[in-house]
């Protein structure tokens, strides 16, 4: 192995180190004058070790317009992969580790995922979206194969036909054909296969614990030929380095089965410029000063620009030549498939909408001309005569029409329970009823 500044390079690793976490004030400076190498040396791969993930919610949220969903899942922190651009190493500085090795072999497990994720679906609150499966690590790294965590997370999204997209670099994938074909039959499935390069060599030093290019394309082909849709993304490109692999990466795909194609350029933020710097410099020290000075130039002279709109595709001339690329090599696939909430079924609120409608009959019976109170604003709706107020369920919902006149200024109907109705409520109506 090539050894630089004292550090080796770590068969089976993508980092070789551990850079000091930008979070906290104390970190381990080797000194030279004592015999100490100017660096880590591990004389063997460090061992991953798994430990236990105490969330008490699986599925979050963000707001980047560069993104093409709102909520994602995400299963383990941590990854084993264990590539060296990868911008989520970060996330680990978050819960005192490294970005480096600790990224690859501190992993946390999420045991409860599918329990939770259960509960979050069947929450009245819950409107159907695309869940990401999973924006951060990849769902299917090697741990998988012996947890299924991912494939009881995906049960449970078959069970409520919640759409989900997947995104990942590894052939075990193809282990839940079954679940997928089930939801891609709803409009419901979607798979995203990552593939930076078809260097086989190049992939091993750089992605050392994902499925190898070849293994990548069999994954697209099998799931093809079950119909669940396949999109192809070359991501992340790296300008200098597997920049001029695109068209033939997006050539294979094709021919594989892929029919929709996307592409993103590296990214690093924050810890990962060093980590990746460090790894040009033990694996490719020729190229290293060519790939970073492009970097720098898609990135207005900096390594990474984390502005929206600019992070993904970044700007300038060789930003342009890549997106041109790009667009020649596949007019007719870009974009995604199509993912539908139509056919989402929750069975929970199903029978209590039924319960719901027997006791709204029941209700409606009942009610006398004397005064209706709120449990947040007593006698705000005053006494109302009989036959003007009735019970509706609309939408899951047990309403509360009255007349206009008596509505203090709100429409004509009050929202008793959660259901898609309330969510449709102005802020004002939904803080009497929550």
């Amino acid at each position: 192995m090539r050894t630089t500044k004292g550090r080796r390079a770590i068969r089976g690793r993508g980092a070789a180190g551990n850079p000091p976490n930008r979070f906290e004030r104390l970190r381990y400076e080797p000194v030279p004058d004592l015999g100490e190498p100017d660096g880590e040396v591990f004389e063997s791969a460090p061992e991953t070790q798994f430990l236990q993930d105490s969330s008490r919610s699986v599925i979050s949220y963000n707001e980047s317009p560069d993104l093409g969903y709102e909520a994602s899942l995400n299963p383990y922190r941590g990854c084993e992969h264990g590539c060296s651009y990868c911008y989520a190493r970060p996330y680990h500085e978050y819960l005192g580790f490294s970005a480096g090795l600790e990224f690859e072999t501190r992993i946390l497990v999420k045991e409860k995922a599918a329990d939770l994720l259960r509960r979050q679906l069947s929450s009245p609150r819950w409107q159907p979206k695309v869940v990401n499966l999973s924006g951060v690590t990849d769902p299917y790294q090697p741990v998988e194969r012996r947890v299924g965590l991912t494939r009881r997370c995906l049960e449970v999204l078959a069970e409520f036909r919640n759409p989900v997209q997947i995104v990942t670099k590894n052939h075990l994938v193809t282990r839940d054909l079954d679940i997928l074909t089930d939801l891609a039959r709803h409009q419901a499935a979607a798979v995203c296969i990552s593939v930076v390069t078809l260097d086989s060599h190049l992939s091993r030093i750089m992605e050392p614990r994902t499925s190898t290019p070849g293994r990548r394309l069999a994954a697209i082909e099998a799931l093809a030929r079950a119909r669940v849709p396949v999109k192809i993304l070359t991501a992340p490109v790296i300008p200098g380095l597997t920049d001029h692999e695109v068209p033939e990466i997006l050539a294979q795909a094709a021919a594989a089965g892929a029919r929709f194609a996307g592409y993103a350029l590296i990214r690093l933020p924050h810890a990962v410029a060093s980590i990746f710097e460090d790894w040009l410099e033990r694996h490719l020290p020729d190229r290293k000063e060519k790939v970073l000075n492009r970097i720098r130039e898609i990135r207005g002279g900096k390594l990474y620009d984390s502005r929206f709109g600019v992070r993904l595709k970044g700007e300038g001339i060789f930003a342009e030549q890549i997106a041109g690329l790009f667009a020649l090599a596949c007019p007719r696939h870009s974009g995604g498939p199509r993912r539908s909430s139509a056919r989402f079924s929750n069975r929970t609120r199903c029978r209590a909408a039924h319960g719901m409608r027997r006791r709204a009959i029941r209700a409606e019976r009942k009610i006398r001309p004397t005064k209706i109170r709120n449990r947040r604003a007593p006698g705000l709706l005053g006494r109302l005569p009989r036959g003007e107020v009735g019970l509706d369920l609309v939408d899951e919902a047990i309403v509360l029409r009255l007349p206009a006149q008596k509505s203090h200024g709100f429409p004509a109907v009050y929202l008793l329970v959660h259901g898609e109705a309330f969510r449709r409520a102005t802020p004002k109506q939904r803080s009497l009823f929550e």
